[in-house]
């Protein structure tokens, strides 16, 4: 084993570890997730305090920066303990990277504070208006995840507010100070990510907390930043829904070894369509959680290359991520289906697995018209859109 991948073995096992370690936090302040729609401070600050949310941080900043299948594993067990955790790891710790793209002494500023948190939201487009120095932005940015504890937002503008789809986009970098959130987060699905609008009136914002969406030189030469902007952005939530359906696994597999269903003799693991049920489950998981990494294997080997290369990789880790998600509904579906009445509990995992995967694999990142581009591209067309 290399240095690199040895140093990156450790840090897997040792945020793996720290997750298990915050599992009895996790579910002591569990019941409020629900009601207050964002994690307790104790949660958020223990996970902060574990590194979690500074997995792509480059190593120049004292970040980890782990490859993408490290981030995969350590997202997938945050996911697994809870939904709203998962969530928050994937976007918390994918959005570190922003210190690859942004000035050095930018992003040393802002890293400096260990619970540093960038909350971003590409589903609405502001204006921006070019002013000596910067830029004056206006807008408001929906589904800003984390957006209770976050230290800076990022939201995307046009000059001069022109939204068509050519239109350049901008990353706007916000001090929380500038930004108001709206308490829009009443979801079923989800509820302890303070998803919430955000929003910014006539905000100043200096050159150096600008850059272009797509098409931007990082300041950091890891591969990682040098990933296509929108393959790196779906990765951080695509990995989420297989690592919710694996914690209804095993929350399955625990039920089933105590609980027998009314007018059958035995427990429930002592059933012949359980087992199966149980087996065709795990498969259904691994063989999507395969393609995911291949797809993401074949994007780091592309990105490089370019052209058309890189088009089929890019169009390959959406329509894997987009299977992973309705796999990740399949399995938990099957596994509610089998648990009977333990599956609407609202104390039960199983429960809340269902409103959470359900809420994940909503997220446009996951959409299934990336099927239509896919197609496109296998039948010798242009792929109809460039935002995949």
């Amino acid at each position: 084993m290399s240095m690199k991948a040895s140093e990156e073995h450790d840090a897997t096992t040792r945020y793996l570890e720290a997750l298990r370690g915050l599992a009895p936090l996790i579910a002591q302040h569990r019941a409020a997730f629900d009601r207050d729609r964002y994690l307790p401070d104790a949660v958020f600050n223990a996970l902060a305090d574990a590194g979690l949310f500074r997995l792509w941080l480059p190593r120049s900043l004292g970040g980890p920066e782990m490859s993408p299948l490290g981030f995969m594993r350590v997202v997938e067990a945050a996911s697994a303990l809870d939904g709203s955790v998962g969530w928050l790891v994937g976007n918390g710790g994918g959005m570190s990277r922003v210190g690859g793209y942004l000035p050095t002494r930018v992003a040393r500023d802002w890293f400096a504070n260990p619970r540093a948190f960038i909350v971003s939201a590409t589903s609405a487009v502001g204006s921006a208006e070019i002013v000596d120095g910067g830029y004056r932005i206006t807008g408001r940015w929906p589904f800003g995840s984390g957006a209770p504890h976050a230290t800076y937002f990022m939201g995307l503008a046009t000059v001069g507010g022109n939204q068509a789809p050519d239109q350049p986009r901008l990353c706007c970098y916000f001090d929380r100070a500038q930004v108001t959130v709206h308490d829009t987060w009443y979801v079923s699905g989800l509820r302890g990510t303070g998803s919430s609008d955000f929003e910014v009136c006539d905000a100043f914002v200096p050159t150096g907390q600008v850059h272009p969406f797509t098409g931007h030189t990082p300041t950091d030469p890891g591969l990682l930043y040098r990933l296509p902007p929108l393959s790196a952005f779906a990765w951080t939530v695509s990995v989420v829904p297989l690592g919710i359906a694996c914690g209804a696994i095993g929350a399955f597999l625990a039920l089933a070894g105590a609980k027998s269903r009314l007018g059958v003799a035995g427990l429930l693991r002592d059933r012949e369509l359980v087992q199966a049920m149980v087996g065709r489950a795990e498969t259904l998981h691994s063989a999507a959680r395969a393609l995911l990494i291949e797809a993401m294997t074949e994007l780091l080997a592309a990105t490089d290359a370019g052209g058309e290369q890189l088009i089929g990789a890019r169009a390959r880790l959406r329509t894997a991520g987009a299977y992973g998600a309705e796999t990740a509904l399949r399995i938990v579906d099957m596994l509610a289906a089998d648990a009977g009445s333990a599956a609407i509990l609202e104390s039960g995992p199983l429960e809340r697995a269902i409103r959470d995967v359900q809420a994940a694999a909503k997220h446009v990142a996951m959409n299934p018209s990336i099927y239509s581009v896919a197609g496109r591209l296998r039948l010798g067309l242009d792929p109809g859109t460039q935002r995949f």
